[in-house]
């Protein structure tokens, strides 16, 4: 009974998308239209990328970047702009989630190297706005996060013009973010110090635990004829296979196909670090939404609610529901998917459960005992909060 309950608690998004399903499959029975259902495109680009990241993120490839550009630094602000701005830039390509469990540890450990003082007086900040820039960073792009590729996928447009719809909130929140760490560094921060190199290349070496890893990015290029190099090369080709796959250059079935027979043949226990609970989740929303759709009393109520207001609706039911089962949701009842693109992205900041990326941090955060969960908690809030009001604001202008 226990491990269900904890299982209940670890999973609680995956639950209620199951049971959700479960219970509109008494009002439409199961039939033949369930098969229509379900976003297969969707489902087999996230498979492909989350393969690609979980296989690059083993072999340290985006700590290895970190580690190379520390090692240019020139004082201890610096740092935590590089920090920082690794999450925001990053997630564009490889997900907030991916960008937070891969940077957030490694923040840990170069803090440290900087001192007690020092780590107590950043760790919350620092932590907070990676968090928040991962979020906001990965609005921009189809590949940026769960949410962004369904939409992208119902949208039904080229991938430059979803970026342009997004490019003005992800520009104002670069600003947010660059004065967020101005503002959290201030004083002594800007100051050079003798040890900041060194800082950084112990940190780059603490991420590391074998032969392989120890290689800077250059030598990691330059060394060829191992399985390391073999599997790099393996997945930035798949990476590629997948982009272009989003762009829709390549159909999803050969994507698909590709990734995985490629990925069982060289390197299959990356399947296992596939979030196959993300997945699951997406099929149950998807069931849900097409019984209720097939429900007219529901699905004219619902759209009714929704239309005219879906910015607002996303933003509003993310803080509660989290942003990619509000994008999945609200899809089924509303033609306006652009508006629903900028709620469930905006709608990402708030709550700690309105981004599931969030939580990546928070748990890593309450992991660690020098770390009070209470100030991290109120600064998360208050910056999460302080943000979403500036972009609403932003929004309320362009779209008058």
């Amino acid at each position: 009974m226990n491990k269900v309950l904890e299982f209940i608690k670890k999973e609680a998004v995956l639950c209620a998308a199951v049971l959700l399903a479960v219970i509109s499959s008494f009002a439409v029975k199961p039939d033949k239209e369930y098969l229509g259902y379900v976003d297969l495109r969707t489902l087999a680009i996230l498979f492909s990328l989350m393969c690609v990241m979980a296989g690059l993120q083993s072999l340290g490839v985006f700590k290895k970047i970190a580690g190379d550009m520390l090692k240019s630094v020139k004082s201890e602000r610096s740092i935590v702009f590089i920090l920082v701005l690794l999450c925001f830039f990053f997630s564009m390509l490889i997900t907030n989630d991916v960008a937070l469990i891969t940077f957030v540890p490694f923040t840990f450990t170069t803090l440290e190297l900087l001192g007690g003082d020092k780590y107590k007086k950043l760790v919350i900040p620092v932590v907070v706005l990676q968090t928040v820039a991962a979020n906001l960073g990965s609005m921009l792009t189809p590949l940026g996060n769960p949410q962004n590729l369904y939409l992208y996928g119902k949208l039904q447009t080229d991938f430059f013009s979803f970026v342009k719809i997004m490019l003005p909130y992800t520009t104002a929140s670069l600003v947010l973010v660059v004065c967020g760490v101005l503002v959290f560094t201030r004083g002594v921060w800007n100051q050079r110090t003798s040890d900041t190199t060194d800082t950084a290349q112990a940190s780059a070496k603490a991420h590391t635990s074998d032969g392989s890893n120890r290689l800077t990015l250059t030598e990691m290029f330059a060394k060829t004829g191992t399985k390391y190099h073999v599997l790099l090369i393996l997945y930035l080709l798949l990476f590629m296979v997948a982009l272009l796959t989003v762009i829709r250059v390549l159909p999803y079935e050969i994507m698909f196909f590709i990734t995985l027979i490629m990925v069982l043949i060289a390197d299959r226990k990356t399947i296992l670090k596939v979030d196959w609970s993300l997945l699951l989740t997406f099929v149950g929303f998807f069931v849900f939404i097409g019984n209720m759709g097939r429900v007219p009393a529901f699905s004219e109520a619902l759209s009714k609610i929704i239309t005219g207001r879906e910015t607002y609706t996303a933003i509003v039911s993310s803080q509660v529901i989290s942003n990619v089962p509000a994008a999945l949701l609200l899809s089924g009842f509303t033609d306006n998917i652009k508006a629903l693109v900028i709620g469930t992205n905006l709608g990402g900041l708030g709550t700690l459960i309105a981004s599931m990326a969030s939580l990546i941090s928070y748990k890593l955060a309450a992991a660690r005992k020098d770390i009070k969960m209470g100030k991290y908690l109120g600064v998360f809030t208050a910056v999460n909060l302080l943000f979403l009001l500036v972009l609403t604001i932003l929004y309320v202008i362009i779209s008058a």
